[in-house]
C-alpha cells in the first residue's frame, strides 16, 4: 500500500518524477518490490476503507502494506481483522510492533511475502498501492483468486482493461512532496459474479414460461440472447455488481425485469412481470461453459 515508481522511466498521476534513471539491476528490484516505501497519506487511508465500506465482519488484506497503516486502521476504526504482506522485513517489524502496541495483534498480522504468492481467499477487502506494472501482473490473481463480492480498493493506480466500478479524485496537498501532484484517485472493483456460459432460467407459476440463455462476460460487463419458444430474445439494461445481477427481457409488448443474486452455478431473485401482474420467482441454472 505504501509503494510507488521513484523512477524517470515512469510517469505518475500524468508527470514524469525528476529522480535519476536507476541502473538495471535496481530497476528489476523496483519492479520486484512495488517501490520504495512512501508512506500513505491518512486522509487516503481513510477514503479508501468508506469507498470499500469496510466494517467489524471484514477480511482486509493490505498487498505491499509498508508501515501498515491500511490494516491498523481498518482493526482501530472499523473493527475488522486482516493482514498484510510486504517484502521488507524492517516494514514488516515495524508493523508488527505497532499492532502489539495498539492492542491489535490478536486481529492483525503481518508477513514477509512475495505479493505474488500472498493467499487471497479470506479476504473480503483487498487494498493495493502498487506499481502501474503490478498492478497489470497481478490482475488475473486478484480476479480469480478473490470470491465474487470482495471489494479492492487502489490508490492511484488501476487495472487497465478492468474497468472500475467507481472512483473518487480528491486534493491531498502532501502528496506533491512525492511526485508534484497535490491530488490522489482512488479506485474501487467489486470482483464480479462469473455468469458466462448457457443457463436455464425458468420463472414460478402458472404461464411463468422458460428461457435459454446464452452469455458472453468481461469483468463485471456481460451481453447475450434469451431463447424461447424458438424465438431469441437480446438481455437487456445488463448489470452485474458482485453477485447481484438485474437483465430485462422483452416479452408481448412490455418486459419482463429481472433481479436476484448469482451463487456458482445458481442465480434466483424476483422478476417484475411484463404483464403488469406484479412479481414472481425465477431461477436459473448454469447447463453449459
Amino acid at each position: 500500500m505504501n509503494k510507488v515508481y521513484r523512477s524517470v522511466l515512469v510517469l505518475v498521476a500524468g508527470a514524469a518524477l525528476a529522480l535519476p534513471a536507476v541502473l538495471p539491476a535496481r530497476a528489476a528490484e523496483l519492479e520486484r518490490t512495488g517501490g520504495p516505501y512512501v508512506p500513505t497519506p491518512q486522509v487516503v487511508v481513510d477514503q479508501m476503507l468508506r469507498m470499500a465500506g469496510v466494517g467489524p465482519d471484514d477480511f482486509v488484506i493490505d498487498l505491499g502494506s509498508g508501515d501498515g497503516v491500511i490494516v491498523l486502521t481498518a482493526a482501530r476504526q472499523f473493527k475488522a481483522r486482516g493482514f498484510g504482506v510486504d517484502i521488507d522485513p524492517e516494514l514488516v517489524t515495524l508493523s508488527n510492533n505497532e499492532a502489539k502496541r495498539l492492542g491489535l495483534a490478536d486481529r492483525v498480522a503481518f508477513q514477509v511475502q512475495d505479493v505474488f504468492k500472498a493467499d487471497l481467499s479470506r479476504a473480503t477487502v483487498l487494498t493495493l498501492y502498487l506499481l502501474p506494472s503490478m498492478m497489470s501482473n497481478l490482475q488475473a490473481k486478484v480476479y480469480n483468486e478473490l470470491k465474487p463480492g470482495t471489494r479492492v480498493v487502489s490508490h492511484d493506480y488501476h487495472f487497465g482493461d478492468w474497468p472500475a466500478d467507481d472512483n473518487v479524485t480528491f486534493d491531498v496537498p502532501e502528496k506533491e512532496k512525492i511526485n508534484g501532484v497535490p491530488r490522489a484517485t482512488i479506485y474501487l472493483w467489486i470482483v464480479p459474479a462469473r455468469v458466462a456460459g448457457k443457463w436455464r432460467l425458468r420463472i414460478d407459476g402458472v404461464g411463468g414460461g422458460s428461457y435459454d440463455l446464452d452469455i458472453r462476460q468481461k469483468f463485471q460487463v456481460f451481453e447475450g440472447s434469451a431463447l424461447a419458444g424458438g424465438r431469441s430474445r437480446k438481455l437487456d439494461l445488463p448489470e452485474l455488481r458482485g453477485e447481484a445481477i438485474r437483465f430485462a427481457l422483452t416479452a408481448g409488448a412490455g418486459r419482463h425485469v429481472f433481479s436476484g443474486r448469482v451463487s456458482g452455478d445458481t442465480m434466483q431473485g424476483t422478476v417484475e412481470l411484463a404483464t403488469g401482474k406484479g412479481t414472481a420467482r425465477w431461477t436459473a441454472t448454469r447447463s453449459g461453459a
